[in-house]
């Protein structure tokens, strides 16, 4: 063998290898998916086409009828293109804020704003959704009665469906004078709680038998044990059960904002689009949700891992 053949590869081809290797099997996955929405936005679109070509009594060839599918103003199903597009120009093309009357007001056209009218009660209510749920999950793991008898009923809370209670109790709180930011933050933390809840329970009750007993031959107290042992070994299980908490408090304020007439929020950018007919309205706001949740479950990705590196438990 050569000295040139026995030659290792260089760091950066190994690490320009492994980043091939992790990307390539996504972009192949988003690829199939792009395909496959080209052709049903084809497919559903084509209908609308020909039956107004023949309403004007006019033949079209197939290259017109596909360019016709893919830039319909109102499509049945918007082509990827056309929600790329829609976001552009309702992101980086408006500003937030606009000047009217010689002060700066918010800006309904732009779609960072109505994001950040849906983000603020879903970070509000996800705090309150995490303090429940972890105060709950302690009550659980500590009391027989409140297991026998909070835990089923936390349970059964999630069978009810969003739908039918938030009308319910935004009415109810505007009722009182609650309006605005609490009730949609409350419907958000209605929705979080329970991954709290499960999750915790299952983590501080994660320390083995032996664990256990160590503690107590040092006579550690309840709470000592809960914060020396039960808290640090239930992280991880808390984080996984916060991700998810977090992607249900965004959902909750999307439901809260429909049943209001809410004028700003990712909610009301779906309510006006359906009332509309602007379908490539409703698109974009779904992407710019899903782009939100992505966003925060990645923040609480780099929280954990800090978070694991810091107590030693780095995977």
């Amino acid at each position: 063998m050569s000295a040139v053949e026995a030659q290792p590869p260089c760091a950066l081809c190994m690490a320009m290898r492994r980043i091939t290797m992790a990307i390539l099997p996504v972009l192949v996955v988003v690829g199939v998916i792009v395909a496959i929405w080209y052709a049903a936005a084809y497919g559903m679109n084509r209908v609308s086409t020909l039956d107004t070509a023949e309403r004007r009594g006019i033949e079209i060839s197939a290259a017109e009828v596909f360019a016709d599918t893919m830039a319909q103003e109102r499509p049945r199903l918007p082509a990827p293109h056309q929600v790329v597009t829609e976001l552009w120009n309702t992101t980086a093309g408006e500003p937030i804020l606009r000047e009217r009357r010689g002060e700066y007001q918010p800006n309904p056209r732009s779609l960072f704003f109505h994001a950040y009218q849906t983000l603020a009660p879903t970070l509000l209510g996800f705090v309150i959704g995490t303090l429940a749920g972890l105060i709950l999950a302690i009550g659980i793991v500590h009391n027989r009665a409140m297991d026998m008898s909070v835990m089923p009923w936390a349970i059964a809370s999630q069978t009810i469906p969003i739908l039918a209670i938030a009308p319910i109790v935004i009415v109810v709180l505007n009722a009182i004078g609650l309006t605005g930011v609490v009730p949609k933050s409350l419907i958000s933390a209605y929705l979080s709680f329970f991954p709290v809840v499960v999750g915790m329970v299952k983590g501080l009750r994660s320390p083995g038998a032996m664990d256990l007993d160590l503690l107590r031959t040092y006579s550690a107290s309840r709470s000592e044990t809960l914060f020396k042992l039960r808290l640090p070994a239930s992280i991880p299980f808390l984080f996984a059960s916060l991700k998810v908490a977090i992607a249900a408090a965004l959902v909750g304020t999307i439901v809260a904002e429909l049943p209001t007439g809410a004028r700003f929020g990712l909610g009301a950018r779906l309510l006006t689009g359906s009332y509309y007919g602007q379908t490539i309205q409703i698109w974009s706001a779904l992407f710019m949700a899903a782009i939100c949740a992505a966003c925060l479950v990645a923040l609480l990705g780099l929280i954990e891992r800090t978070t694991l590196r810091r107590m030693g438990l780095d995977r």
